[in-house]
């Protein structure tokens, strides 16, 4: 997984899976079935992350993580 250099653990992008996140279509994949995805949301003790994943086989393979920047934030509490 590439969140490293974001400082997002595995445990983080899961909790924002189960904390009911705001899903986002983001761009098509370069294979079908592939299209790529964001789910927007905050973990167990309130960090706000967007987790950028594949949906394939009703599973999320994980592509990325990292905080919301102040729009994504902004737009995420509108909604």
């Amino acid at each position: 997984m590439k969140n490293i250099k974001h400082h997002v653990t595995q445990d983080e992008v899961e909790e924002i899976f189960f904390n009911h996140p705001k899903y986002r279509f983001i761009e098509l994949g370069n294979k079908s079935g592939e299209d790529i995805y964001s789910a927007s949301g905050q973990t167990n003790v309130g960090r706000y992350l967007v987790v950028f994943f594949i949906s394939k086989n009703n599973l999320a393979l994980i592509i990325g993580a990292r905080d919301m920047d102040s729009r994504e934030r902004r737009r995420y509490e509108r909604e």
